[in-house]
């Protein structure tokens, strides 16, 4: 039986990121479907190096799982009341493919952080920066988790009920969004 496709895509590079940890609790609240997070250690984007070089396989590899998914998860952090560098770069580098990926594509957006709003700026930056994507951005509900680092268990899963029933509700939206294989 075909599952769904789902990509995350993780604003924080870090190996026990709670984005990351985000990211698996959200597909596995999902439900079945095959999971795979993208790769976002790709070079900083420079035009310079696209004209000599072209797009950077690690790049088009990304933009090819964008298209290929059915839907994607993004999780990010909160550095300086804006998204992550990282994610952003990943943005302008998938920008540069001839082919938009993210057309209509159903996208959850998420966040975890240490402050107490829970990424909320990083998230409306994030969606700010998806504009001229087009994707299909779900609006919510709006998955914030403050003080990240207290909210999960060691094995990674969230503890606390409500923050497990809002993610649980987006996931809910997404399949929806995605509808029957």
């Amino acid at each position: 039986m075909p599952q769904h496709r789902l990509l995350g895509l993780s604003g924080s590079l870090r190996g026990d990121a709670t984005n990351r940890k985000l990211l698996s609790e959200a597909a596995r609240l999902y439900g079945d479907a095959d999971y795979t997070e993208a790769n976002l250690r790709l070079p900083l984007y420079d035009g310079d190096l696209e004209d000599a070089h072209g797009i950077p396989p690690d790049v088009q590899k990304l933009a090819d799982q964008i298209t290929q998914a059915d839907a994607v998860l993004i999780s990010t952090p909160e550095y300086n009341k804006m998204l992550s560098g990282v994610l952003k770069n990943a943005l302008d580098w998938v920008s540069r493919v001839e082919a938009n990926p993210w057309k209509d594509k159903p996208v959850a957006v998420m966040s975890a952080a240490a402050g107490r709003t829970g990424g909320e700026v990083a998230q409306f930056t994030l969606r700010q920066a998806m504009v001229p994507f087009r994707p299909g951005l779900l609006h919510g509900p709006q998955v914030m988790i403050a003080s990240a680092r207290k909210e999960f268990d060691e094995d990674g899963r969230l503890i606390n009920e409500r923050y497990v029933t809002t993610l649980t509700l987006l996931m809910a939206d997404l399949r929806s969004k995605v509808g029957p294989l």
